[in-house]
């Protein structure tokens, strides 16, 4: 007879956003008594990041309103919690993770959870009116910012770029939304969606640039004031927003002797290799839905694969489940609400299937090869739930989609 696994006696969880913390809350629910040890770069407690570029740059909400849980929740979880003190190096012979200060902290399973770093655009470094929106300290001084009415240009209209130039013009900013695609979103949601919300940015007062790529920030005297393009043409603006993408967090791993490429490298299951294993927008796995090295950026996706993580690792290398979502995500913009539910990245086809009493409400499917691959709601929430099922089964378009002609969107 085969022994069970040995549970391992000390546990580390670098990152301590939503992917972590599900990793330490799962591992408790799930029994695991021994020592929890949760690294954070950042000093707050864990909070949530949707919120950034929409209810805390709103000033809707306050900044303790995005704190996943209450200090007394995180106390009962038995932590050895060290915020403000980021990973510097990890020593996979030795299984010790090195902190910035030069502590070393053993692990026999390691979660790495750390997360995504934002890309910023030449010439914006060290200059006042630069934005990026990754942190609470970020969202904060772009909302005092906009309290100031600001000439703004985002550059990148995906869909922080897009919220954050939704709650700009909304707070009275002048806002140009500068995108590389022709059509922006259209990627992820197609032409014919992508034009519909171009549509109403515009009707909201955003000014679009498409088919144009920020290359550099400009300044003088260390305040931003404008931006210039790959054209040549130059806009000018007192606050500059660059969502113009993230990339892993895994700079402290070099070194290491794990696999790093598109993130943190893993099998199916989550595992990397020496006990390391990896959740949230850092993991890179094997995707058993379609066998191709695939990483996710979505809220969802980080509490699911930080679970995940937790049963894994008390199953052992070996013996854990593949990992295997439907990743889902979802956009406030104006009073739309943008349901995402598969990979609709570079789908095939796009097919309205459903619309509702509103010029803006539908739901499409979106097509890889003769399956279903992914869905998208704009503003039809229980319905597009409803689609959900098809997209987990890799449904057949045919069946699917019968015989119904595509329906046109609204622009």
């Amino acid at each position: 007879m085969t022994a069970a696994p040995r549970p391992p006696s000390r546990v580390v969880v670098v990152g301590a956003s939503a992917a972590g913390l599900a990793a330490v809350e799962g591992l408790r629910r799930l029994g695991y008594a021994g020592s929890l040890t949760l690294v954070g770069d950042e000093p707050h407690l864990p909070y949530d990041r949707p919120p950034l570029s929409k209810q805390l740059l709103s000033g809707e909400w306050d900044t303790d309103r995005l704190r996943m849980r209450t200090p007394e929740v995180l106390e009962g979880l038995d932590l050895d919690l060290r915020l403000g003190e980021p990973a510097a190096a990890l020593d996979t012979a030795a299984r010790e993770v090195v902190l910035a200060g030069g502590e070393r902290l053993p692990y026999d399973a390691l979660v790495v959870a750390t997360g995504l770093t934002p890309r910023r655009i030449p010439g914006a470094e060290g200059v006042t009116g630069a934005y990026v929106l990754r942190t609470v300290e970020d969202a904060l001084a772009l909302r005092d910012h906009l309290g100031r009415k600001p000439r703004m240009v985002v550059a990148g209209a995906g869909f922080v770029g897009a919220e954050a130039a939704a709650v700009a013009v909304a707070a009275g900013a002048d806002v140009t939304l500068v995108s590389a695609a022709p059509v922006p979103l259209a990627d992820v949601l197609g032409d014919e969606i992508g034009t519909m919300l171009a549509g109403v940015h515009r009707e909201h007062g955003v000014r679009m640039e498409t088919g144009a790529l920020v290359t550099a920030v400009t300044s003088a005297d260390g305040a931003a004031t404008g931006v210039r393009l790959s054209d040549g043409r130059e806009i000018a603006a007192d606050a500059v927003v660059m969502g113009v993408g993230a990339v892993p967090a895994i700079g402290w791993l070099a070194g290491s002797g794990l696999s790093l490429g598109d993130g943190v490298e893993c099998d199916a299951t989550l595992y990397a290799g020496s006990g390391v294993w990896a959740a949230g927008d850092v993991a890179c796995w094997l995707a058993p839905r379609t066998g191709r090295p695939t990483r996710v950026e979505h809220r969802t996706h980080a509490a699911e694969s930080g679970l995940a993580v937790a049963r894994n690792i008390l199953a052992g290398p070996g013996a854990g489940q593949p990992f295997d979502p439907v990743p889902f995500v979802w956009s406030d913009q104006y009073d739309l609400r943008i349901q995402i539910y598969g990979r609709t990245r570079g789908a095939d086809e796009v097919r309205v299937v459903e619309r509702g009493a509103g010029p803006r409400e539908l739901v499409a499917l979106y097509r890889s090869g003769d399956r279903v691959c992914g869905v998208v709601g704009v503003n039809r929430p229980r319905q597009t739930r409803g689609y959900r099922a098809l997209v987990a089964q890799g449904a057949d378009w045919h069946e699917a989609v019968g015989t119904q002609d595509a329906a046109p969107v609204a622009g």
